[in-house]
């Protein structure tokens, strides 16, 4: 199946959320990567609010450039309103590509926070159990706090995607129950 992914930032882009994808879809994919933000894509015109527009079109531009699947993620980021539209989304009937819309609440780092056994086994030394991520009011600044204890330079992007290789998914679904929950359904239901 040839899949784009589309999502906000390096940090996701950069290989830990194809792999979180890769590991949830248990199936072969061919993927695709494309940045929310890409200039070229304007919001679609029509009914509904920003961002069901935005993902309306970018089913339109996974469909125009022979996509048959579009997974679009985004961060909440304290933005209730992004969960009902991307619901609205998932659901809409107007376009007849197949899709997994995911909200992570409140940003992808959350995700990252989740397994504190995943945490100490790629950072290489003790982590505690995080507050539930989805409350954490900057899950990025908690984790550049974490980041910062590494003595060796390591991207943001680099440790996510190897956090991303040893993350439960059990867990990240348990602890991240309103954005990665629905999210990894759909990519379930998506590839199977």
């Amino acid at each position: 199946m040839k899949v784009l992914i589309v999502a906000e930032g390096a940090s996701e882009l950069e290989g830990a959320l194809k792999t979180i994808i890769s590991r949830l879809a248990s199936a072969e994919l061919d993927i695709h990567q494309d940045k929310v933000s890409a200039g070229r894509i304007h919001a679609h015109h029509g009914k509904g609010q920003g961002y069901f527009k935005r993902a309306v079109r970018w089913m339109i531009e996974a469909e125009k450039r022979g996509f048959d699947a579009v997974i679009l993620v985004i961060d909440e980021d304290g933005r209730h309103e992004r969960t009902k539209e991307f619901t609205e989304a998932q659901n809409y009937a107007g376009r007849k590509i197949r899709r997994a819309l995911g909200v992570a609440i409140r940003t992808f780092d959350a995700w990252m926070l989740a397994d504190e056994v995943a945490l100490t086994k790629v950072l290489n030394f003790p982590i505690n159990c995080q507050p539930d991520p989805e409350t954490i009011r900057h899950p990025k600044r908690a984790l550049g706090s974490i980041h910062e204890r590494i003595e060796e330079a390591q991207t943001a992007a680099a440790i996510y995607s190897e956090i991303a290789d040893h993350i439960n998914l059990d867990t990240l679904e348990t602890r991240c129950p309103k954005g990665f929950a629905p999210f990894a359904q759909r990519v379930r239901a998506l590839a199977g």
